[in-house]
């Protein structure tokens, strides 16, 4: 393995990857939201419910590549009891840090920062925000 793929796979980041939080489906979610990266074919369904305005349970499934995988369990660590409004500023937050050399996401979504070195590696943004864009999507449905 080349020495940046080394450090593209840390082992934090494959910590993450290896333990997701909310994995799975909800029997009864009140939105289901399934995103797709149509470069490397990673999916992610998140189903949610929601009360308030607020994420009340969540759920998702993720076929992912280990980048992804580690995204959404940041998410899974995070999401229950967010607003629409706090998911939204994390995803452009996420996609500045990603993209634009930006700092990390605010606490709680700060986590995002163990795939710093995911930067340079452009054909695999979409997969790691799949998760995110996907809960945003579900919240602003439910909402």
């Amino acid at each position: 393995m080349s020495t940046d793929l080394a450090a593209l796979y840390s082992g934090r980041l494959l910590a993450l990857a290896a333990d997701i939080p909310h994995l799975g489906r909800l029997d009864a979610p009140d939105v289901t939201i399934r995103e797709r990266a149509p470069l490397c074919g990673s999916t992610v369904t998140v189903d949610i419910t929601a009360e308030n305005g607020r994420i009340t349970d969540f759920a998702q499934d993720v076929k992912a590549c280990a980048l992804g995988q580690a995204a959404a369990a940041v998410v899974g660590q995070n999401i229950i009891g967010r607003t629409l409004d706090e998911v939204t500023q994390a995803r452009k937050e996420f996609i500045a840090f990603l993209k634009e050399d930006g700092p990390a996401p605010a606490p709680p979504f700060d986590g995002f920062e163990a795939l710093l070195p995911a930067r340079e590696y452009k054909n695999r943004h979409a997969s790691i925000l799949l998760s995110l864009t996907a809960a945003q999507k579900a919240l602003a449905e439910a909402s």
